[in-house]
């Protein structure tokens, strides 16, 4: 599932902390030996290299690559260096001091990582910015947004495979009646949403399929330019179908007028260790390209490198 390529026997990590230490020596740096290692490192080796980097040379790694490289280049090398859970954290203050109606950062990070996984971004965020995402997130979104985006960070969900199909049966037909109704920021519809296990909301959405005839996502759009039904699809199609989200994510980014470099950057960054191979597999289901050929027509230079290193498609 995962795109990253890591070497069979790696260097130690003493000897990536003096690479990349010459890398950033003299009057250039050498952007494909950060490549080169950086691109090819599991979670844990990148940690490794930090805390050496640290303890060797006295400096933060995530400094000096804020020093020394510019541009989406260096965004991509610093969030993928970062340990997810910071990651995630830095994203979501990033989507909360810049929150738009449109943007779906918040929902990603919610409803695509495990409750562990959730509940660690959460901690990192009050080590980072010294308050609750919960807090941020209250602060800086209104109305019904905020109705749907706060218990959605703050939810800790079961991750077994039980289901109770007599509750998927009951909580389809009360889905399919707020739908009718319009009443799109009821209470237990986004408890639902926000509470209920991934196996539990398959069962209730398949269930509701099967009884009403549609998908719900079809019946969320009875308003294609509303931005909260747009919220809700996203958030449904992130707990479901988070490979199908993604690709959409990026085939916008890559195939709009213009390349959306900040969407291209955090799905290869959040993704490559986890389902970047599942995600361009649908992606050339779906669009008939491979998708590093799709990356690499809308990207240049040393940018272009890392994003096709991180699929698994180094520059030769």
């Amino acid at each position: 599932m995962s795109t990253l390529k890591v070497p069979q026997s790696p260097p130690s990590v003493a000897d990536d902390c003096e690479q990349l230490r010459k890398a950033f020596a003299g009057w250039g740096t050498n952007e494909g030996l950060i490549i080169s290692i950086l691109a090819h490192r599991n979670a844990t080796q990148r940690k490794h290299i930090r805390e050496t980097y640290a303890q060797t040379h006295g400096e933060d790694l995530l400094k000096v690559l804020d020093k020394e490289l510019t541009s989406d280049f260096e965004r991509l090398v610093r969030l993928w260096t970062l340990d997810s859970t910071e990651r995630d954290a830095t994203l979501a203050n990033e989507a909360t001091k810049k929150w738009t109606a449109s943007n779906r950062v918040l929902v990603e990070i919610a409803c695509t990582r495990s409750s562990e996984q959730l509940l660690s971004a959460r901690k990192a965020y009050h080590a980072l910015y010294k308050k609750s995402l919960e807090e941020d997130v209250a602060h800086h979104t209104t109305g019904d947004f905020r109705k749907l985006l706060l218990p959605l960070v703050s939810s800790y969900r079961y991750e077994g495979d039980e289901v109770n199909l007599t509750l998927a049966k009951t909580e389809a037909k009360l889905l399919h009646e707020k739908i009718t109704n319009k009443a799109y920021n009821d209470d237990d519809f986004i408890r639902i949403l926000a509470t209920r296990s991934r196996a539990q909301i398959n069962a209730t959405l398949n269930h509701y399929k099967d009884a009403f005839g549609k998908d719900i996502n079809k019946d969320l759009k009875a308003d294609p330019k509303d931005e909260f039904l747009a919220l809700l699809r996203a958030t449904v199609k992130c707990l479901v179908h988070p490979e199908k989200y993604f690709e959409k994510v990026l085939r916008l980014a890559v195939n709009g007028r213009g390349t959306d470099e900040g969407a291209l950057t955090r799905v290869v960054a959040t993704r490559a260790e986890v389902d970047l191979k599942i995600i361009a597999d649908e992606y050339q289901r779906r669009n008939s390209v491979p998708l590093e050929r799709a990356v690499a027509k809308d990207t240049t230079g040393d940018y272009e490198k890392m994003l096709l290193a991180l699929l698994g498609h180094d520059v030769a």
